[in-house]
């Protein structure tokens, strides 16, 4: 443990408007405590309770972003260092969207989610941060303009869809798959329209794209024409075109071309 003879050292957690530090600092999230069903039969008293707090943290969520405006949400690797080709890509790109009048969403922390806060708040745009709550406290970054801090993910990641026109994802780890898989069912679904979805990095995620052709498609779990929600680019001029293309319907709105090696 560090040393927090000064207090400023001190382990500490955020919980919506609480912050916790020292001792007060649990081991297991809110999200683990709901979601685990083992133990006792406390949750028959607690459980009815949480409906409540959840339903406040889609309050305070909605009511932080309610005016936004156009947005786009922006996810990657938290493990992405500040003189990665990635950090600088996710920046400039940050900062084009900004400039074409979109706000920029990310999870607030560290990594291509601060190299997005940064590069829309130095172009003059509204950068925000949905922070989470984690056994490994992260904090917002110091370019987020409005955060908000969650204890539970779907609360989170509906913020994510529900004020966002677009994804553009960054490569990434677990978490970055996790949105961008839900972002394109719920639009092979049809529960949002009009939303790309554009991958930054050909070679990345060239791989993932092949698998997807050759062995999802060709065995019928998807259609062939689900790939065309995958836009793939290296260019931060042509992602923002693409996102302009499907959310006002330049150039025409139509699906833009995969630009990916996607051969096995």
């Amino acid at each position: 443990m560090p040393d927090a003879s000064d207090g400023s050292a001190a382990p500490h957690r955020v919980q919506g408007p609480v912050t916790l530090r020292r001792a007060q600092v649990e081991t297991s999230t809110m999200d683990q405590r709901l979601l685990d069903t083992r133990g006792p039969s406390d949750w028959l008293h607690t459980d009815p309770w949480r409906v409540l707090r959840i339903q406040a943290e889609f309050v305070e969520g909605f009511g932080a972003l309610a005016s936004l405006g156009p947005a786009v949400s922006i996810f990657g690797s938290a493990r992405t260092v500040s003189t990665a080709a990635e950090y600088a890509t996710a920046r400039n790109l940050a900062g084009a969207l900004a400039r074409s009048g979109y706000a920029v969403i990310t999870g607030g922390g560290p990594g291509i989610m601060e190299a997005a806060n940064r590069g829309a708040c130095e172009a003059g745009g509204v950068s925000v941060g949905l922070g989470i709550e984690l056994p490994f406290e992260q904090g917002m970054n110091e370019w987020v303009d409005i955060g908000v801090d969650f204890r539970y993910f779907f609360a989170r990641k509906t913020m994510f869809v529900k004020y966002a026109q677009a994804f553009v994802v960054f490569p990434g780890g677990f978490g970055t798959f996790d949105e961008l898989f839900e972002a394109l069912t719920l639009v092979q679904t049809g529960k949002v329209t009009s939303f790309p979805v554009v991958l930054m990095g050909a070679s990345y995620w060239g791989g993932l794209l092949a698998w997807l052709r050759d062995r999802v498609a060709a065995e019928g779990n998807i259609s062939r024409g689900d790939l065309d929600l995958i836009h793939v680019t290296d260019d931060v001029d042509e992602a923002v075109r693409i996102v302009d293309a499907g959310v006002r319907g330049h150039d025409g709105g139509g699906p833009a071309e995969i630009h990916a090696p996607v051969e096995a």
